[in-house]
């Protein structure tokens, strides 16, 4: 599930669960369709409330990475598990994402 939060130009997407196979492709979806909507300057993944991520989550983000760099923004990572840190970090999320 995906909360959003509006500010000025950037979005928020707080995720609540588990990123993973089965959830990850409606993830997808609904934040492409704020993203391209919006057109914010930054793009927050909230992950306090993530229980679990597999690949699908890296998946996730770096595609939107993608389309947050074609229109000149950002990705902000934030409220990691060290344990997500650590896999974000070992798939090289952390050079392309600012990780609070």
């Amino acid at each position: 599930m995906v909360n959003f939060m509006y500010e000025e130009r950037r979005i928020t997407a707080g995720i609540i669960g588990e990123i993973d196979h089965h959830n990850a492709a409606m993830m997808r979806r609904k934040i492409d369709m704020e993203l391209k909507e919006r057109v914010p300057e930054e793009m927050v993944f909230d992950f306090e409330r993530v229980t679990f991520m597999d690949s699908s989550g890296v998946g996730l983000i770096t595609g939107r990475y993608r389309l947050m760099n074609e229109i000149g923004g950002k990705i902000i990572i934030k409220n990691a598990s060290d344990r997500i840190k650590k896999v974000m970090k070992l798939s090289g999320i952390d050079k392309v994402a600012r990780m609070l």
